[in-house]
């Protein structure tokens, strides 16, 4: 990016006001580190062996890709699947929702959280934010936070290579801070999947990568009592759980699974003398 601002489809966002962060390898990907240096220096010394060499890179490669597609997986990034120990002692927990905002649906889940004093995390991908401008404010305005889900959600998100991972989340922490006045803290990859390249990236750009404790699959499941006993069974202090504002699933009714599950969901919170924070909140005070 050569300008101080991103022009994209006609709007001009900021660049993200970026606070990198120092970057470490986990010992696994150390390990696909050396076991890539290895073979190169093999394929120097072996050249007549180059397809075993091959074969092994293909393989270490095919293990760090493969451990990409579990969502929770911790083996390759550092990856947030429960709020800290501070958090855990006052007793919160962390609702988080993806793929909005929806004029349709977020609007309700707002107002149900107001109802129960209730505040979230909302993982916006920038293009549908910027598509709803006003409902990102209303957002902040009500106190939640709004995270960086991805510039556009792509399905193909976890095969990006270093140079589009950067611009994707260069785009995204502009367009979002500049919707929301704050650039986001966090990251939750589409579908949380993501490659070993990611948390470099991440770690540039200043985010931290979001899981999950537990989700409900609302944006499938149309039975809203499958949905919620998946969120609220073991329901504990540190949880962070996953709903979706946008690209909800319909029950039977046609009603979204979302709003159906919300408020006996934000009971069984409550009931259990737990509080719903953002993210922000559970982490700026550890």
């Amino acid at each position: 990016m050569d300008s101080a601002r991103t022009t994209v489809q006609g709007m001009a966002f900021p660049e993200a006001a970026a606070a990198p962060r120092r970057w470490s390898p986990k010992p696994l990907v150390q390990l696909a580190l050396a076991i890539d240096a290895a073979a190169l220096l093999a394929l120097l010394v072996f050249p007549p062996h180059w397809r075993a060499v091959l074969l092994a890179v293909l393989g270490n490669h095919l293990v760090l890709g493969s451990i990409g597609l579990w969502p929770r997986s911790r083996l390759i990034d550092r990856n947030i699947v429960r709020l800290p120990a501070a958090a855990r002692a006052r007793g919160e927990v962390c609702l988080t929702f993806d793929d909005g905002p929806d004029p349709a649906v977020t609007p309700q889940v707002l107002d149900l959280l107001d109802r129960h004093g209730a505040k979230a995390s909302f993982f916006f991908p920038a293009l549908q934010a910027a598509a709803h401008p006003a409902l990102v404010q209303e957002v902040i305005r009500r106190g939640h936070s709004v995270e960086n889900h991805s510039y556009r959600h792509s399905n193909h998100f976890a095969w990006y290579g270093w140079s589009r991972l950067r611009r994707e989340l260069e785009l995204s922490q502009g367009a979002i801070g500049d919707l929301a006045g704050r650039t986001p803290e966090f990251f939750r990859a589409p579908m949380g999947l993501r490659s070993p390249l990611l948390d470099p990236v991440l770690a540039l750009a200043g985010l931290r990568q979001v899981s999950w404790t537990r989700r409900g699959y609302d944006a499938v499941c149309q039975v809203p009592g499958k949905v919620l006993r998946r969120l609220s069974r073991g329901l504990t202090a540190g949880d962070i759980l996953l709903l979706h504002d946008g690209r909800a699933a319909r029950s039977s009714n046609g009603e979204p699974v979302v709003l159906i599950v919300l408020p006996q969901l934000l009971q069984r919170i409550a009931q259990s003398g737990l509080n719903s924070v953002s993210l922000p909140a559970a982490f700026r005070s550890h």
